[in-house]
């Protein structure tokens, strides 16, 4: 699935720090350390970065 344009609870803008999130993921930082980089302080938008799972390729793989 996409990645959200915005937090489904208190509707910031989170799509746009989604691939900078997981490119700082994969170098190996500390997802709290990436949060307070970013300026990410709510707990609803850090969700929304952290849990999302992209799921395309898979979903892909069962076209008709």
């Amino acid at each position: 699935m996409i990645i959200p344009v915005r937090c489904f609870s208190c509707g910031k803008p989170v799509a746009e720090y989604y691939d900078a999130f997981q490119a700082k993921l994969k170098k190996g930082e500390k997802m709290e350390d990436i949060f307070k980089e970013m300026g990410i302080t709510r707990y609803c938008c850090k969700r929304m970065l952290s849990a999302h799972v992209e799921s395309i390729d898979e979903i892909m793989k069962y076209n008709a």
